[in-house]
């Protein structure tokens, strides 16, 4: 029952859809309303309309998108995150809260248990990794486990009550079973002569695992769990000598407090032996039982994660933890991480939490331990109901309605579930906090060059429906724009699929821009109908649009005398002429929307192969309707005089001045600013 709900770009881009729509058919109605105002025929007002509408949409924007989404998924699979979803590509762009898992994502997942707490009495554990040669210390001296009675019923506590496997310098299983695996074969314990009988599988929301084991005749129930709630589950616990006395649970309790104060991870473990013939584990067997003691286990955080959280903080990107940890524990390590850790909620407090509350614990505090399933769910949407674009991580199958409900779900390929990745949007191939940030500025670059196309296809297009719009207004004016549109509906429609295919495309292959991540994420609520996209449209469409009159009526106004069409084939040069002139003010403003507020002589101009490929077959394809007889007929076009060409030349620089200016304009503001 987790919505997932729509991505910011889906918002964004069926908003904008929907405007942009209405506005076309609102003003290509207006066209046909004032063409029959004025007098014309209703064929010809239609016509002008419909060539208005055919002219403003921009047919291939879904394509475009499609494409700069795909291309960015290719590129971030390269980076070890796999996109399952394609708008997540660009989603992660706009990410501004990134709540991530502790262990495996944040850390090494490389558990060690380097210190243990028995007897009354603290021991350091040496050895690192699958290393199973190191010993147990007090104050730098070797202590064997045999001469210490309550030790070794702590490790058989923690060896056995596990369902790790080691062999051949390695292992298979949960790290931190592995590590308690190996604290026991550090002391020489072995699988041989315990025969497990049944098992309480460990639960995340009870904190527990139990086993009922037989070894040398007698039946044990071994428990290892958090420490505060095996600690309710025993009354008595081991003396130094291993005798059985009064358990002091605030003693057993403030120790796992230090040991969670120094990032290491801690687990209380319980022991109590059954009469022979008990063969059932039952839930009301775990009382009265044996304090066995504690074990600390470290687990370092990446070095590539404590960069990855800087840069986060850069790019104006909030990280939060998120862990079934202790607090202390938690803590501590997200201060080594660098997230801030001045307060740590736990899962009981949120519980008790409202809505209003909760949203603003959410929005405040960055690290959450002892959290449930449920509570990663409730923090994505307390987030979300504050206007944050939350990417959320996890592994379990109990974590699936977390990553449904966030923005966008990133499940762990190496430890992750099927059931997660499937309720995933991105799958982590490499388990790395550090994957999510590169996938990020790849996400703000997928943005990037969005915003690029739309500013390039726009504007293009309005300009194309300004030279219909204009010639119905003018033409009680001009002759020369009551006997044809300077371009043809066929023209406008060639035009419109080339520059999408061979211009606009190319615009998808932009390298990436510097610094995407020392700037902050793109507010929720920006529109893609922005300030700066109306002016460009405006201007730019005034720029490539004016040079297409100017051209059509300086040479095809001979054609129309008092109103009447004396030379057809002169005004069909002049519509070709100015077709040619539409082109060559596309490619003065293409070279330059390479980059919205960077100069174009900023830019490496021979970066951008794809580009010079789709200008060269652009200009090539367009000289099949001016000089191919059978074409020329099909687009109504027709070879022109070759001393036009000058004049049509010079139509490639309104469009290049107007857009540089523009952005030169911008930069200065801003450096004011």
């Amino acid at each position: 029952t987790a919505d997932t709900g729509l991505t910011p770009l889906q918002k964004k881009m069926q908003e904008f859809v929907r405007t942009l729509i209405i506005a076309i058919l609102v003003v290509g109605a207006f066209n046909f309303g004032y063409g029959i105002y004025l007098g014309y025929s209703t064929a010809y007002s239609f016509l002008g309309a419909v060539s208005l509408v055919v002219a403003a949409i921009p047919e291939m924007l879904p394509a475009l998108v499609t494409s700069i989404l795909a291309l960015s998924g290719v590129v971030m699979a390269g980076r070890k995150a796999l996109i399952r979803k394609l708008p997540a590509a660009e989603t992660l762009g706009a990410t501004s809260v990134i709540c991530s898992d502790k262990t495996g994502t944040l850390t090494e997942n490389r558990m060690t248990v380097t210190r243990v707490y028995a007897g009354g009495r603290i021991f350091d554990v040496t050895g690192t990794g699958f290393d199973i040669e190191g010993e147990f210390q007090i104050e730098g001296e070797a202590q064997p486990p045999r001469e210490h009675p309550a030790l070794l019923p702590l490790l058989m506590c923690g060896f056995n009550c596990n369902n790790a496997h080691l062999s051949g310098g390695g292992g298979t299983g949960d790290p931190t079973e592995l590590a308690l695996r190996i604290s026991g074969a550090k002391a020489e314990l072995v699988v041989d002569g315990v025969d497990r009988l049944e098992e309480i599988p460990f639960d995340s929301s009870a904190k527990y695992m139990a086993v009922l084991v037989e070894t040398e005749g007698k039946r044990l129930i071994l428990v290892k769990g958090a420490p505060e709630i095996v600690s309710q589950m025993c009354s008595t616990s081991l003396d130094e000598a291993g005798s059985p006395v009064e358990f002091d649970p605030d003693t057993a309790l403030y120790t796992a407090t230090l040991f969670a104060r120094d990032a290491l991870r801690t687990l209380g473990f319980a022991v109590k032996e059954l009469p022979a013939d008990q063969a059932d584990l039952r839930h009301e067997d775990l009382a009265d039982m044996c304090f066995a003691g504690l074990q600390g286990m470290i687990d370092p955080p990446k070095e590539s994660a404590i960069e990855a959280v800087a840069q986060c903080e850069g790019a104006g990107i909030r990280t939060v933890m998120i862990t079934g940890d202790h607090p202390d524990t938690a803590q501590a390590v997200a201060k080594q991480l660098g997230i801030d850790a001045q307060r740590v909620i736990t899962g009981t407090e949120l519980s008790h939490l409202g809505d209003a509350q909760l949203e603003q614990v959410a929005e405040e505090v960055s690290v959450f331990a002892r959290v449930a399933p449920e509570h990663k769910k409730a923090i994505a949407e307390a987030l979300q109901a504050r206007g944050l674009v939350v990417a959320m991580t996890g592994d379990g199958v109990n974590d699936a309605p977390a990553l449904k409900a966030a923005d966008i779900g990133v499940a762990m390929g190496i430890s992750g579930t099927e059931v997660a990745k499937e309720s995933s949007d991105m799958v982590l191939a490499d388990d790395n906090f550090a994957t999510i940030v590169a996938a990020v500025e790849e996400g703000r670059h997928a943005w990037n060059n969005l915003q690029k196309a739309i500013l390039y296809t726009l504007p293009t297009n309005a300009a194309q429906a300004l030279l219909i719009m204009g010639a119905i207004l003018m033409a009680a004016f001009i002759p020369v724009f009551s006997a044809r549109f300077v371009l043809e509906p066929v023209q406008i429609l060639w035009i419109n699929l080339l520059d999408s295919v061979l211009l606009t495309m190319p615009l998808m292959m932009e390298a990436k821009e510097k610094g995407l991540l020392d700037q902050p994420p793109r507010e929720a609520k920006a529109q893609i109908i922005n300030p700066l996209f109306l002016q460009r449209v405006v201007v730019i469409g005034l720029a490539i649009a004016l040079p297409g009159f100017l051209i059509y009526h300086h040479f095809g106004s001979p054609a129309v005398v008092d109103g009447e069409l004396v030379d057809p084939l002169l005004l069909t040069q002049a519509q070709t002429a100015a077709f040619w002139a539409i082109l060559l003010a596309h490619f003065g403003y293409v070279i330059s929307a390479r980059s919205i507020y960077g100069s174009f002589f900023s830019i490496n101009p021979f970066s951008n192969r794809w580009l010079l490929a789709g200008i060269a077959l652009s200009v090539g394809i367009r000289f099949i309707p001016t000089l191919v007889p059978a074409a020329a007929a099909l687009f109504r076009t027709a070879p022109f005089p070759a001393d036009w060409w000058p004049l049509i030349l010079l139509c490639f620089f309104p469009s290049f001045i107007a857009i540089e200016l523009d952005k030169a304009l911008r930069r200065l503001a801003g450096r004011r600013r």
